[in-house]
């Protein structure tokens, strides 16, 4: 291996890891507004998508999902455990799998920033939806009770974290890169 691959492995695994204590530290910060707490979980990982790509997001977000059921205090409102994944919030949890998918696939694959958007929002939409099925399932209502506690409330809120993430995103990987 030269010494060019070697850095780039380095400097992308720093990145990686990097990003998963970024959302350890900022993902249990979050704003308690009902059963479903704003959280910032997604927008680090809107961030690390636009940064890392799909492959090395879904790696960091991997390692955060684990060190949270694991116990380590690093979901929302600094819980952790299996009770916080089979919880009302665990469709959430899981839905970041798919939504990594998704928007990365939009992200790594066009170039047109309105394209990267929409997919953004497809990936927070499938969270939603099983943020809201599990969240029905577990809490034992309806689906309008769980689309107003999962996702009516977060829709603002989700889309400037999605713009904000792009525009930092951007510059940031751009330093990255220049090195």
């Amino acid at each position: 291996m030269n010494e060019k691959n070697k850095s780039l492995n380095t400097k992308t695994m720093t990145c990686t890891a990097l990003m998963t204590a970024v959302m350890c530290v900022l993902a249990p910060m979050s704003v308690p507004i009902g059963p479903v707490p704003v959280s910032f979980t997604n927008l680090v990982i809107y961030l690390s998508l636009c940064i890392l790509g799909t492959k090395r997001t879904f790696l960091s977000y991997t390692v955060y999902f684990l060190l949270g059921l694991i116990g380590l205090p690093v979901f929302s409102g600094f819980s952790g455990g299996i009770g916080k994944v089979a919880g009302p919030t665990g469709g959430c949890l899981a839905g970041f799998f798919v939504m990594i998918l998704l928007s990365g696939y939009f992200i790594e694959h066009f170039a047109n920033k309105l394209i990267r958007f929409a997919g953004m929002l497809a990936g927070i939409a499938v969270v939603y939806i099983m943020a809201m099925l599990w969240f029905s399932f577990v809490m034992h209502t309806d689906l309008k009770t769980a689309f107003l506690a999962c996702a009516a409330p977060f829709i603002v809120i989700d889309v400037l974290k999605m713009l904000i993430a792009m525009y930092l995103g951007e510059k940031i990987k751009r330093r990255i890169n220049a090195d």
